[in-house]
């Protein structure tokens, strides 16, 4: 129960009410224990619902926080809440009505439009924590889970093309084809649609890994850059490849942008 000498907020709202919630918890914050409960009204369609909320409202040290898109049940709220002397402010009014001086253009005035951006920010952000998990073959699993599978010898872009799509909130896992290595039993257990195989031209390569190989101060000796490895390894790749009936892609003329686009396009 509430006491007296506290003042409550209720949030209202036709959605969740999680934005003039988070408006009410930091004005909240502003008057230590002065103000007491937030109190969410979620899903707020109809004038009886308001009319109930008006009413235990009255009755109570009370602010009201709205967040209603519909003209009409907005402006039932107002007037309804003005004639039992209850404050209440029009969270987001202010700045629609500011954005349409501004704009020329009217609001879409559709509930949770804010929930929906949200689902698809965190479903992003998983996709991303599911590239890192399993990224370079590090727990072949991933290869299970995945929307997509790119595999690939040593520098054919696996892991920027895997954080790239996964900022357009598709899984991949990439699976690297290393000859002395078998690869995962996992790649052969997904539909071969799912998989992707990457390749590059030998001389491509091998600018790349030399280049690599500069930048970790190794010598240029190194078997990494040596051309008849990169042929071994493009063959087996090859081989790999044939196995499972994957696409294949050669990115050695391609940005990440355009083998993304050509990659959605295929498993699509």
């Amino acid at each position: 129960m509430l006491t007296k000498d506290k003042t409550s907020i209720y949030v209202i709202s036709d959605s969740i009410g999680e934005t003039a919630e988070l408006v009410a918890q930091a004005a909240k914050i502003q008057f230590n224990s002065s103000v007491g409960d937030i109190i969410k009204f979620p899903y707020v369609f109809e004038e009886y619902q308001i009319d109930e909320i008006i009413s235990r409202a009255k009755n109570e040290k009370c602010l009201l926080l709205y967040t209603l898109v519909t003209f009409s049940t907005k402006k039932y709220l107002k007037l309804t809440a003005l004639r039992n002397n209850v404050p209440a402010i029009d969270v987001l009014g202010p700045v629609i009505n500011a954005l349409i001086d501004l704009t020329g253009r009217q609001p879409k005035l559709e509930a949770g439009l804010n929930r929906r951006l949200d689902a698809k920010y965190f479903k992003m952000i998983e996709a991303i924590e599911f590239a890192v998990k399993y990224d370079d073959g590090k727990d072949p699993r991933g290869i299970l889970k995945a929307d997509i599978i790119l595999v690939g010898i040593s520098r054919t872009s696996k892991t920027p093309l895997s954080m790239y799509l996964a900022y357009r909130n598709i899984k991949v896992a990439n699976v690297p084809l290393v000859p002395e290595f078998d690869p995962p039993k996992e790649l052969y257990q997904v539909s071969s649609k799912k998989v992707i195989g990457l390749t590059n031209d030998p001389e491509k390569l091998n600018s790349i890994r030399l280049e690599r190989l500069k930048e970790l101060g190794i010598k240029k000796s190194s078997n990494y850059a040596n051309m008849d490895r990169i042929l071994d390894e493009l063959e087996y790749a090859d081989t790999i490849f044939n196995q499972i009936k994957c696409p294949v892609i050669n990115v050695s003329t391609k940005a990440i942008e355009e083998t993304a686009s050509i990659i959605t396009s295929i498993i699509s």
